[in-house]
């Protein structure tokens, strides 16, 4: 049911409760007072009201609706607000739990229910009338609490997602640009710097040959180093080998813009964390660039610090400048044009996050930008600590509202015996219960032990209070927890800590390894805080055992014996074997219907998985393939044009002559400013000339892979050769192209290394590495070039690939 159909539910709950009062009284020929008629009805418009405003106001809707019941209570029959009393302040509860935090979820049900019980005390004392109401109303509250946590788990994870598609489709169509643009900024350099040294150097010792001879020869001599420096520089753009210098960090470039403004006269202080490359620190860059040259328009010389912190959820970005110094003229202040904050504000929202700003108290102007952290999820909004203050002033004095004489609703007798009811007990239980489901993630097997246990306690339990309702309802309250954890085994419990164990760091990295070229494609995430967690989520090895059936079969025996003890401790004249083979079968049965469940939500939401993996596989296909098409196309330029003519003009440097080594370097120079040109256009390649990726579009995979909020290192060995066999350079990167779109939480480590006629890619943190899928797939990768396959512990997977058949060729 969607948000637009389930505003007709408080419609619904007011016609039930018609129904059931005054409904059924005047079905039996009673007619209700019209003063009771007039409360009922005040009560049903106030609930039906607050009700349908529940998604906009839910804590305040709750309270309403539970006032209302708690008032109309005392003047009204049993059974008048009955339904609205429960369903009404479930279905209000419910709502608080889905649409706020967990701390507001968690106060409402513990302050409603200790302020019902309290006021149930107040009024009988510990021997109720009834003794199983107050374990309902705990139940019921407990179940609509914790399925509106549910709910709003299951939609942030939806929300994250989704978000994180969005954020791997741009990245998607961001990396060929950014390939591009990495391959036009190195080219200018090499224009810039090498080749133009050369031609002004071979012209100045043209032109004084006569008068200085001897700047001829180390005219030539310049040439012959520069043309081989310019041949290396040229193959790292290429392909860009581990060792090469990386570009600025995104905390670098961010440092590098305070430094220019300060060199305005403006007075900047900074703290900014290391943030990965990507849409996150393009948003970060682009406000505080926009931010401080407001700054500098309309408060020259004001004091500004700049604020970036990159955590495990979120990223901070702040910029506050103080008031401008007293009559400092503002040249700028006409400058703008007026689109600048709607321009901030766009950044941040394309970035997945949001963006504020306003004047502060001292007279200056804060920009505050919350974007998304390492989970690459959506960004949620803090809570003040005065609210939580508020919060629990309030809850306090609900609670003590019921001993305030006064404000005592009925005014009932307290039950002076001395026993206490068994519904004090059942709520004690029912808390244990509680308490140990929320322990079932951390210790599974213990918690769910807990749970068989405290099953069997509630027969003695209904013994000790006297307890005479219905013999099988306290024993089948009981199974509701269990079968909970039984879903919970089953199906994978979201938030719960991966089933390898590995929590930081790069698998099968040692401590102070050096002395191996590293190509760090790195963002130093935690594992479990990446953005796949949302998907990737489970119960670990412990949890995961008690979803077997022996488990269940001992939980049905618990419930069974408890069910058996409560019938005949109450007496029956079916026999004992009768009634515990009844009790055994019903308990069978509510066991594996939670198994049932548990088991076809979890294919559920596993297929939910895999359908969104094969959608970032794909995007990081088509991304990679696209940057690589790049990448060739601008290569192949330069094999055909640039490098031609700088060997050429290295070899006339050496053959000592300088007229042809100055013609030489023209026309490199001129080449590559074509090139240049051919580059700022960027046509594209159509996808069916694009070439196939080799291992050196390894750094194109794992830069992709950020987009997705996973750690990637690759490590190269130096024994690897720059040409391999075409076969053997394909297998190897579609290799690992399938083990990184296997997916995971774990940083991946993947090494490539060359041992004779043998190339071996070695990943780690691959957790699905001893899965049949994934073997089946590399194994179709390498079956026809006579390769091996081997998987160790902790998500280690080892490929073998022999370098046999022909030299390759480089592509």
């Amino acid at each position: 049911m969607n948000r637009t159909d389930d505003r007709l539910l408080p419609v619904a709950l007011l016609c039930v409760q018609a129904v059931a009062w005054p409904g059924a009284a005047l079905a039996r020929g009673t007619v209700p007072p019209a003063s009771a008629l007039l409360v009922a009805v005040l009560v049903g418009g106030v609930v039906t009201a607050a009700l349908a405003l529940r998604r906009t106001r839910p804590v305040t809707a709750l309270a309403v609706v539970t006032a209302a019941c708690a008032l109309g209570a005392g003047p009204l029959p049993t059974g008048a607000v009955a339904v609205f009393g429960t369903a009404g302040v479930a279905l209000a509860l419910f709502t608080a739990a889905a649409e706020r935090d967990t701390f507001t979820a968690v106060l409402c049900v513990v302050t409603l229910a200790a302020w019902q019980s309290l006021h149930g005390i107040t009024l009988h004392g510990l021997s109720a009338p009834d003794g199983l109401d107050l374990a309902l109303t705990a139940l019921l509250y407990a179940a609509a609490c914790g399925s509106g946590l549910l709910v709003r788990r299951a939609r942030r994870a939806r929300r994250a997602a989704e978000h994180l598609l969005r954020r791997a489709e741009a990245e998607r169509q961001r990396l060929p640009e950014a390939e591009r643009r990495r391959m036009e900024r190195e080219l200018h350099d090499v224009s810039a710097h090498h080749l133009t040294a050369v031609v002004v150097t071979a012209g100045a010792a043209l032109g004084l040959r006569d008068r200085r001879p001897e700047l001829a020869a180390e005219a030539l001599e310049f040439a012959r180093e520069t043309g081989r420096e310019v041949t290396r520089a040229l193959g790292a753009v290429r392909a860009p080998a581990p060792s090469r210098e990386e570009l600025p960090s995104p905390q670098e470039r961010l440092r590098a813009l305070v430094a220019g403004f300060r060199r305005l006269d403006q007075r900047v202080d900074c703290e900014i964390d290391a943030l990965p490359d990507g849409t996150v620190a393009d948003a970060a860059y682009g406000i505080v660039r926009e931010a401080l040259t407001n700054v500098t328009r309309h408060a020259p010389g004001a004091h500004t610090t700049v604020l970036c912190r990159y955590g495990d959820t979120r990223t901070d970005v702040v910029i506050t400048s103080a008031a401008p110094p007293a009559g400092t003229p503002s040249h700028g202040a006409g400058l703008g044009s007026g689109r600048g904050q709607g321009f901030l504000r766009s950044r941040a929202r394309e970035a997945g996050g949001t963006l504020t700003s306003g004047p502060t108290a001292d007279g200056g102007w804060e920009v505050r930008a919350t974007l998304p952290g390492r989970t690459a999820g959506p960004v949620e909004q803090t809570v003040p600590r005065g609210y939580r203050a508020a919060q629990l002033t309030a809850a306090l004095g609900l609670f003590l509202q019921p001993l305030l004489p006064a404000l005592v609703i009925r005014a009932e007798s307290a039950s002076s015996g001395p026993r206490v009811s068994a519904g004090v007990l059942f709520a004690l239980l029912a808390a244990a219960q509680g308490i140990a489901l929320l322990w079932l993630r951390r210790a599974p097997r213990t918690a769910f032990g807990t749970l068989l246990g405290l099953a069997l306690l509630w027969p003695p339990a209904m013994a000790l209070g006297e307890y005479g309702g219905p013999v099988l309802l306290p024993p089948l309250l009981s199974v509701l927890p269990t079968g909970g954890a039984v879903v919970a085994a089953t199906a994978g419990w979201p938030g719960a800590r991966g089933a390898g164990g590995q929590s930081r760091g790069h698998p099968g990295r040692p401590a102070g390894q050096v002395g191996r070229p590293t190509w760090r494609i790195g963002f130093g995430w935690p594992a479990g805080q990446v953005g796949r967690s949302a998907w990737r989520i489970g119960f670990g090895r412990s949890a995961w055992q008690i979803g077997r059936p022996a488990w269940q079969v001992a939980a049905a025996l618990a419930h069974a014996t408890a069910a058996t003890a409560a019938v005949l401790d109450r007496g029956t004249a079916f026999p004992v074997w009768a009634v515990a083979l009844c009790a055994a079968a019903g308990a069978a049965l509510a066991i594996g219907t939670a198994r049932w469940y548990g088991t076809r939500r979890g294919r559920r939401d596993r297929a939910d998985r895999d359908t969104r993996e094969e959608r970032l596989a794909a995007w990081t296909e088509e991304a990679v393939r696209e940057a690589w098409a790049e990448r060739r196309r601008i290569a192949t330029g330069l094999e055909t044009t640039v490098l031609a003519r700088t060997a050429d003009m290295v070899a006339a440097a050496e053959a000592g002559r300088l007229d042809t080594t100055a013609e030489r370097a023209r026309e490199a120079l001129a080449a590559m400013r074509a090139l240049l040109d051919t580059v700022t256009e960027g046509e594209a390649t159509p996808p069916g000339l694009r070439p196939q990726p080799t291992l050196q579009a390894l750094d194109l995979l794992a830069h992709q892979c950020r987009a997705t909020g996973r750690d990637v290192e690759i490590r190269r060995s130096d024994r690897i050769v720059e040409r391999l066999p075409t076969a053997v350079d394909l297998a190897a990167y579609h290799a690992a192209e399938t083990v990184l779109a296997a997916g995971g939480e774990e940083p991946a480590l993947l090494e490539l290394d060359t041992d004779g006629d043998t190339l071996t890619l070695t990943a780690t943190g691959v957790p699905e590495a001893a899965g049949p899928a994934l073997r089946e797939r590399l194994a179709a990768r390498i079956e026809t070039l006579g390769g091996t396959l081997t998987t160790g512990p902790d998500g280690t997977l080892r490929l073998r690939l022999p370098l046999s058949g022909e030299e390759g060729t480089e592509r």
